[in-house]
């Protein structure tokens, strides 16, 4: 029997790594560059215990995968060794491509690119590496594969990468209603016509599930705070570039200069590979370095924003049903310039509106099926006697007005 490696993990207990492929893929810079990269981005602002990384998160989503594939396989579903390892590889990578506060940079600084396509680009490159090795992997990630069940424990609505974070960020935020329950659901998982199924007897943990993670998005993802302070991170970020552009000398690492004084869209990052060497090269060092520098830089928009983001200075939210008017914006661009003595065009750094729509189950996207012992299955919307699926597959709307604060 092959040896394997012992991680002890926090939320799952310990976690066994098989030496070959897999140990490989762990032990290899790219995955280990998660370790320099925070899971929940700014959300510590909020909670301070949410510091896990996003290698943990890796590392949490392989034991649920590893699980998940023993309980399959003991209910009669047949999946060989190899489809096994090549589904576990492709969970542990899933992450890969993810920067530094992952969509704050796509906002900014490496525009037209999502994670997934970077994600992939890695895997690719990882694959050349091990002569092949990871074609497998790569076809289920992309659902390629003839078996889409496996795809769906990649990607899907209840896939391991959504059980694992749910659960990590619920524990290391100490938001408990956020605990979903992975193990009791990964124990009612089967295979049905090659879709992945939850036998009747874990509806309760389905609907569990789906109201844990609605109150996850309000109140961790989507907190105010968290948002406002991202929007402070997209600003300095977005005011770094324009100085750039305009030839104004900034620190930064060489990796983020790069992206600073480059315009990097997406047809550029696929065809230049310097694009893809400098962003593996970031993390979230590199912003926090240059931010606490940029702190007493001679542009007064750039170091009050750096400013407020090392010393957690937060934009003021106002959360609302409504969209804020002309009349409101109007009026606090105008206090913020005449505060800090800028033009009103460029007040614009302070003030922030967003809408953000989320819905908790989308039928349409990838609904989650029941199985009863009479082989026949049903919709968890038709299922669940307890739930109104109509209410979670309602799109709730809010309107977030984030602004400097007003000097006391």
């Amino acid at each position: 029997m092959q040896a394997s490696k012992i991680i002890n993990d926090p939320v799952f207990g310990f976690i066994n790594i098989p030496k070959g492929l897999l140990y490989d893929i762990v032990r290899h810079p790219i995955l280990q560059r998660l370790n320099r990269i925070k899971q929940v981005g700014l959300s510590s602002v909020v909670y301070p215990g949410a510091q896990h990384t996003r290698f943990q998160h890796s590392l949490g989503a392989f034991y649920l995968m590893s699980e998940a594939i023993q309980h399959l396989q003991a209910k009669g579903n047949f999946i060989f060794d190899s489809e096994a390892e090549a589904v576990k590889a492709a969970i542990l990578m899933h992450d890969i491509g993810h920067g530094p506060f992952s969509h704050v940079l796509e906002d900014t600084i490496v525009q037209g690119i999502s994670h997934e396509e970077i994600s992939l680009m890695l895997m690719e490159s990882i694959n050349r590496e091990f002569a092949g090795q990871l074609t497998l992997a790569i076809q289920i990630f992309k659902d390629e594969y003839p078996k889409r069940f496996l795809h769906q424990l990649v990607s899907g609505q209840l896939d391991m990468d959504r059980l694992d974070y749910l659960s990590r960020d619920s524990f290391y935020s100490g938001v408990s209603e956020g605990n979903i329950g992975a193990a009791r659901i990964i124990k009612m998982l089967d295979v049905k016509n090659d879709q992945l199924v939850v036998e009747s007897k874990g509806i309760y943990s389905i609907e569990n599930f789906l109201v844990a993670r609605r109150l996850m998005y309000w109140q961790v993802y989507l907190h105010k705070t968290s948002v406002a302070y991202e929007k402070m991170l997209v600003s300095t970020l977005l005011r770094a570039k324009e100085l750039a552009n305009m030839g104004v000398e900034l620190f930064a690492s060489p990796a983020l200069k790069f992206f600073l004084y480059n315009d990097i869209n997406r047809e550029r990052f696929k065809n230049d590979p310097e694009c893809l060497e400098k962003f593996l090269l970031l993390d979230d060092n590199d912003i926090w370095t240059a931010l606490k520098v940029w702190c007493n830089h001679n542009d007064i928009i750039l170091s009050t924003l750096s400013q407020g983001m090392v010393n957690r200075e937060v934009f003021k939210v106002e959360v609302s049903a409504q969209p804020p008017t002309e009349e409101q914006i109007d009026v606090i661009s105008e206090r913020i310039a005449n505060q800090l003595h800028i033009s009103k065009k460029d007040s614009h750094y302070f003030i922030s509106t967003t809408s953000i729509e989320k819905n908790m189950y989308n039928p349409a996207d990838d609904s989650i099926d029941i199985l009863y012992n009479d082989g026949s299955t049903t919709n968890i919307a038709e299922a669940s006697d307890m739930l109104n699926i109509s209410v979670l597959s309602k799109k709730v709307k809010k309107y977030y007005l984030c602004y400097l604060r007003e000097k006391k």
